[in-house]
């Protein structure tokens, strides 16, 4: 897959730029097609974004928020990816989907949570890992070969099982979204450049990508 690279100085530059470029996809798809979808990966890199994103002027009844990913933990938790989203995202208040994931039947969950998504996202937002995972499909985990579903379960890593869309998910995608920040994900971030398919991140299809990334993160 094709990648556009965009690089800023730092990150709060970075922040700035992906918010601006979400709310002008939110705006113009609203105005298309009445609603804008936009799935939401987990992570400490996308909360500045987000508190920056309800600051820009964006008809935020018409927003659909799905999340890409989401740790298997108790309800605000603060190791929970909906714990940040809502906060960031409170004074302004889109419809948020959340990931069923206090469920007793995970897998049940997983199908549920399958049958709600559209069947394309306007925009997905995706992260990347120093060890290139992206979303929660993580080195090595059996959930990298699904491709029957949408949604699916990992195994325990960093500490917790997690729900995750899958491949074919995130290919519905009309626009993917990367948000990259740190010298850590620098190694990482030259090889999905380079559409390197031994990370996980690297197996990513979708119609557009543009990757974002300060200037500690771009490959030199």
């Amino acid at each position: 897959m094709h990648h556009e690279l965009r690089s800023f100085a730092n990150a709060d530059e970075l922040s700035s730029a992906a918010a601006d470029f979400v709310a002008e996809t939110a705006t113009r798809c609203i105005a298309e097609q009445g609603t804008f979808s936009f799935a939401v990966s987990g992570g400490r890199t996308p909360l500045v974004m987000l508190h920056s994103l309800a600051e820009r002027d964006v008809s935020w009844s018409d927003v659909v928020i799905y999340q890409v990913d989401e740790r298997i933990a108790a309800p605000a938790s603060p190791e929970r990816n909906l714990t940040g989203l809502v906060d960031a995202l409170t004074n302004v208040q889109p419809t948020i989907v959340a990931m069923p994931v206090e469920d007793a039947d995970l897998d049940d969950a997983a199908a549920r949570y399958e049958a709600s998504l559209p069947a394309s996202v306007d925009l997905v937002h995706l992260g990347l890992g120093p060890d290139g995972h992206t979303a929660s499909l993580v080195p090595n985990d059996p959930v990298l070969d699904v491709t029957d579903r949408l949604v699916a379960l990992t195994g325990d890593y960093q500490g917790f099982r997690r729900m995750t869309m899958t491949y074919p998910a995130l290919a519905r995608a009309d626009q993917i979204l990367w948000v990259v920040s740190g010298a850590d994900k620098r190694a990482a971030l030259s090889l999905l450049v380079r559409g390197d398919l031994s990370i996980p991140a690297g197996r990513v299809e979708a119609a557009r990508s543009l990757i974002m990334a300060d200037s500690a993160a771009t490959p030199q």
